[in-house]
């Protein structure tokens, strides 16, 4: 099979944020071609406000597997994280989501792509904006830099840093994407 182009969302609030999410990058570069990483922004809580901000960033990555494998790593590398059980919307020590599998639409119980709410998600689309903005929802027909330009709650999302992981063997280069601010860097 040819490989994919796929862009994965994660995210953290618990604990060590930074580290979450650089061991989350790390196990999942052990089974998906990391492409680019955008950089850490943090974000206000979605869905449940009463817990700590998040960090988040989007990954696009090349890969082989189906989208249900795909789905099966994101949920080994949370596992790995230390991920337990919780309510909806709460807490995580990792949350990875299968947002894009290049432009197919997927319709499983248990497994929805794009991500059926990421035009909702701020969170979501300012860091894919940094490094694909030129992406076209395959559901909507939007560019995911018109998607951002919709979406409510951008202010709650503010640029945080560069992984430290980054540019490190195993990891792809810092992006040099249009983070907010930023004149391409």
């Amino acid at each position: 099979m040819e490989p994919v182009r796929v862009f994965l969302g994660l995210g953290s609030n618990l604990g060590d944020r930074m580290g979450n999410l650089e061991r989350g990058l790390r196990i999942l570069g052990e089974r998906i071609r990391l492409v680019r990483v955008s950089s850490m922004y943090e974000t206000e809580p979605w869905g449940f406000a009463d817990q700590p901000a998040f960090l988040n960033c989007v990954v696009e990555g090349e890969t082989s597997a189906s989208p249900e494998r795909v789905l099966q790593f994101l949920k080994e590398a949370e596992q790995k994280v230390g991920r337990r059980a919780s309510f909806e919307w709460g807490p995580r020590v990792l949350d990875a989501d299968l947002l894009f599998y290049g432009r197919r639409i997927v319709n499983l119980p248990h497994l929805t792509v794009p991500h059926p709410r990421i035009q909702e998600r701020a969170f979501v689309l300012v860091p894919l904006a940094e490094i694909a903005a030129d992406f076209v929802h395959p559901g909507l027909g939007l560019t995911v830099e018109r998607m951002v330009a919709d979406v409510e709650g951008q202010e709650g999302v503010r640029w945080h840093s560069q992984s430290p992981e980054l540019g490190r063997p195993g990891f792809p280069p810092p992006c040099r994407g249009t983070r907010p601010g930023s004149a391409g860097e």
